[in-house]
């Protein structure tokens, strides 16, 4: 009985799911990602009866999809990653 009251006293130690090395990688993923969105984001126009040919240029069709992809493969990377 006097052994299961000290059991419950004493503090457990929480622990992560991942390590730090993971987190550092996830937060460079979500970092990418973001970037990748900011590079999406503009071409708009103030006038909605004048169409401006800056929404289809090479940032915004290829780079910036291409850089949110990279950034959700590295996040999937960070969860992936075993630790030693």
């Amino acid at each position: 009985m006097k052994n299961n009251i000290k059991e419950e006293q004493q503090p457990q130690k929480q622990e992560f799911l991942f390590e730090g090395i993971n987190y550092k990688i996830l937060l460079i993923g979500i970092g990418v990602i973001t970037l990748g969105f900011i590079l999406m984001s503009g071409g708009g126009s103030d006038n909605p009866n004048v169409f401006n040919e800056d929404v289809f240029s090479f940032r915004r069709i290829r780079l910036a999809p291409t850089t949110v992809l990279i950034g959700f493969g590295i996040t999937i990377y960070s969860i992936f990653k075993k630790s030693k």
